[in-house]
């Protein structure tokens, strides 16, 4: 019986493996690679494939299938999974360092004379002199209308564009209505509202004079002198006109000597107004003594006009205007009449007022000021 059931489970076993079952051949032939996918290695690895206790020709014969056999298939299998075409090829071991192997996807090393001479043609080829373009291809001359009246103060660009667009801009006497005009800072007259702006980089500051300041952007006696106000500023200041020492007042500093020049030129007639603190009684023709003219040591002085502005007792504020700038004029002509000046403080240049600015503060004019002040003198 137990004879009969063993050969039963070795038909039945014999049965079932010849019954062509594919599951079990894949597994059988998963230990052997196919015959595409062999690999022979040469040189010196196929030495150590046939010389090696597990290669074709060591002690277990040519097959090696004995108790050596399994290292070979493993070998070999290791050797077929790299592929036929293609694969990682595994260095050799060993105590000496084989000769290294280049990958498909690196370059030759390049000689260091090589590289000189790529090196050379590259800055030869950016150091090349520059070519001058005619004007059509490059910038255009002058600067955009907008972008000018903009670095004056005029405003935004926006706004400037808003202006020209109103036609309140003027170029050399036209006036501007087209967007993107190009002018010329230090040649081309711009005017908005019939004002010329200052186009380029001038300074125009105007300054309440304490008294016993002098009237001079240095001193060499050491004493306070305009140009301590404007120590920080780079540009060299200049004053318009003087005031003398005991005098307060408005007094005019920039760096535009064609405007400052035109401003003290007795052809242009600028005026200038002061309040003096004098004592009375007053007679009723001092105004027009002082209008008719006064003799002084350097010819005859008028005013433009006079008018009391305050009377407490004996004590009168009158206000002088003229437009002459001799030296102490207005001292000197209420004394010839018979009036000492107590004193003397200047409020306005020109257009431009004192109004509520403190002694010893500096401003800067705004741009219609500064359109006021060369309309005075006709610039």
């Amino acid at each position: 019986m137990r004879s009969s059931g063993r050969n039963n489970r070795d038909a039945g076993r014999g049965n079932y493996r010849g019954a062509g079952n594919k599951k079990d051949e894949k597994q059988q032939r998963a230990g052997r690679p196919r015959p595409e996918e062999r690999r022979y290695d040469v040189g010196e690895g196929e030495g150590a494939g046939r010389g090696g206790s597990g290669g074709q020709g060591g002690s277990g014969g040519q097959g090696g299938r004995g108790g050596s056999g399994a290292p070979e298939r493993k070998g070999r299998g290791a050797a077929a999974r790299g592929g036929a075409k293609g694969g990682p090829r595994t260095s050799p071991k060993g105590g000496g360092k084989g000769p290294q192997q280049r990958g498909r996807g690196q370059a030759p090393a390049r000689p260091r004379e090589y590289d000189a001479q790529v090196e050379e043609r590259n800055r030869a080829r950016h150091n090349k002199p520059q070519i001058k373009t005619p004007k059509t291809f490059g910038d255009q001359e002058g600067e955009r209308l907008q972008k000018v009246l903009a670095r004056a103060g005029m405003g935004s660009r926006r706004a400037c564009e808003e202006l020209i667009d109103q036609a309140r801009v003027e170029v050399n006497g036209q006036i501007v209505t087209e967007q993107g005009v190009r002018v010329d800072p230090d040649k081309d007259e711009v005017k908005v509202d019939g004002l010329t702006v200052a186009t380029q980089s001038y300074l125009f500051f105007a300054l309440n004079k304490p008294a016993g300041v002098v009237s001079t952007m240095e001193d060499p006696d050491g004493r306070q002198c305009l140009g301590d106000y404007v120590t920080n500023r780079e540009t060299r200041l200049f004053h318009v006109g003087r005031l003398d020492t005991e005098t307060e007042g408005i007094i005019l500093l920039t760096n535009h000597g064609e405007l400052a020049h035109r401003l003290t030129h007795p052809r242009y007639g600028v005026k200038k107004t002061y309040l003096a603190a004098i004592q009375g009684p007053l007679p009723r023709d001092l105004g027009k003594q002082l209008k008719d003219g006064i003799q002084l040591e350097d010819g005859y002085a008028r005013a433009d006009h006079f008018r009391v502005v305050q009377q407490t007792g004996k004590n009168y504020l009158v206000e002088v205007t003229l437009h002459e700038g001799r030296k102490h004029i207005v001292r000197r002509m209420l004394a010839e009449a018979g009036f000492p000046v107590e004193k003397l403080v200047r409020t306005s240049f020109g257009p431009i007022s004192l109004g509520d600015q403190k002694s010893g503060w500096l401003r800067r004019m705004t741009n219609t000021e500064v359109g006021m002040l060369m309309r005075e003198v006709e610039l």
